[in-house]
């Protein structure tokens, strides 16, 4: 009665081809037809629900890259939410006439980093793209050996680089670069100095690189342009929290960057978008450049990004930023989160132990940093006596829980599922709770129906 007969149709349909192909395969465990039609409403039900569902992140990673990296804070969502129909997008509500989407966000940004303009795209891959064919053109560009990293999906700068239609040019080894590489491979066919931080691995021991700041003078001797790729686009000073020194926006800017690129959804803490900072006049040419159409950001991209931008410039970062929220928690909070789980899951029968333990970062950034933390382990086949909650391991647990009314995910180590508390939004902290009762011991779980299903 609650979904149309077409849908029904198609799932028994898909449900009919499936045991043929059985019987044709020689089986003869056709099972009863109160299971099949079990089978057909499921089928029927994700067929209705969407692919894309918010899911539980108890692996203690913060920015993790599988799961959408940096949760939104509430003032993002809301900010998604206030513009998701009709919105002055491209509107000039004083001149009442068109306007350019270019001019949102970009205020705020000057404030939050010191820049004298900026420009958004849709993330840090397509910035790179966009400065390299815009500024880069078909001239020289110089990166350090030591920067030519690959990120995401297997996706490298070089290969970046040739795309834009920029010519690199490689200085230097992939530990140790110096100024003067920079400075003996420039050419009248030299168009820009780059910069690049990786951030998602780190070379240690016996290395030498410029800093920004040189390359940027080296640069403007020369009359070149120099572009600062910083990558996991840090506001706060990372070594504060007690994590490896990240590079700043503000700093790379107050250096003498020209251009400044960065992630909108790793450190920054907001959508995935791809920002560029600097000066008015490369900026300008950023604009004018027919590749900034093709790369440009929508409506919920800017205002979820406006929203966490005025979290910095209102101070409160920390404590509304859920990325830094994470980031800040201190062991006694997580620790007390983490006892608080452990008495709920004990009153129905799930017995779960406190240990200690690490979180990651992640996300690409501050590579092999990590948090201290207190974990949630549950050991498979435990439970009060005589209801054992599973045979088959922790990985059939795990799995399990992929599969619970909101999907769980957890790690697996020494035999145990481990739940971190830091990575657990507080307002989905029932709901994981419900949801481990649910796979754990069904005979006690609340009722509740698959995430994105309608009634």
């Amino acid at each position: 009665a609650q979904l149309p007969q077409s849908i029904l149709t198609l799932a028994a349909r898909t449900e009919v081809e499936r045991l043929r192909s059985l019987i044709t395969l020689g089986s003869s465990d056709i099972p009863p037809l109160e299971e099949i039609a079990a089978n057909v409403a499921a089928t029927a039900w994700l067929m209705v629900s969407p692919s894309l569902r918010p899911v539980i992140n108890c692996t203690g990673v913060v920015l993790h890259t599988n799961l959408g990296r940096a949760p939104l804070s509430r003032s993002a969502i809301e900010s998604i939410t206030a513009v998701a129909a009709y919105s002055n997008l491209e509107y000039d509500l004083d001149a009442g006439e068109r306007g350019s989407r270019y001019s949102h966000a970009v205020q705020i940004l000057e404030r939050v980093t010191g820049c004298e303009d900026a420009l958004v795209v849709n993330n840090n891959a397509a910035a790179l793209v966009l400065v390299l064919g815009a500024l880069g053109g078909r001239r020289e560009v110089i990166v350090s050996r030591g920067q030519l990293v690959e990120i995401g999906g297997g996706f490298r700068i070089p290969d970046i680089m040739r795309q834009s239609g920029a010519h690199l040019v490689e200085v230097g080894t992939t530990n140790r670069t110096y100024l003067t590489d920079y400075e003996g491979a420039i050419t009248a066919d030299t168009a820009m100095l780059m910069h690049i931080h990786t951030s998602n691995f780190r070379v240690m021991g016996f290395t030498a690189s410029p800093e920004p700041g040189e390359l940027a003078a080296l640069a403007h001797r020369h009359s070149l342009i120099m572009a600062d790729d910083v990558g996991s686009g840090a506001i706060l000073d990372t070594a504060r929290y007690g994590l490896s020194p990240e590079p700043t926006v503000q700093a790379s800017l107050q250096a003498g960057s020209d251009l400044v690129l960065f992630s909108g959804d790793k450190l920054l803490g907001g959508p995935q978008c791809g920002i560029i900072c600097g000066k008015s006049a490369a900026i300008a040419r950023l604009r004018k450049h027919p590749l900034a159409r093709a790369l440009r950001v929508d409506k919920l991209t800017l205002a979820a990004l406006e929203a966490t931008l005025l979290h910095y410039l209102k101070g409160e970062a920390e404590s509304e930023v859920p990325v830094w929220h994470m980031i800040t928690a201190t062991p006694e909070h997580l620790r007390h989160k983490a006892e608080r789980w452990i008495t709920q899951l004990g009153r129905v029968g799930i017995d779960a132990q406190r240990e200690r333990g690490e979180s990651a970062v992640g996300g690409g950034s501050l590579p092999g940093d990590t948090l201290p933390t207190w974990l949630v382990s549950i050991r498979p086949g435990e439970s009060e006596p005589g209801t054992p909650l599973l045979a088959g391991g922790a990985g059939e647990l795990a799995a399990r829980l992929r599969h619970a009314p909101v999907p769980i995910l957890a790690r697996i180590e020494r035999g145990l599922l481990l739940l971190d508390p830091r990575t657990v939004l507080e307002e989905q902290e029932q709901t994981l709770l419900d949801g481990l009762t649910y796979i754990l011991r069904p005979d006690h779980a609340p009722e509740a129906k698959p995430s994105g299903a309608r009634s």
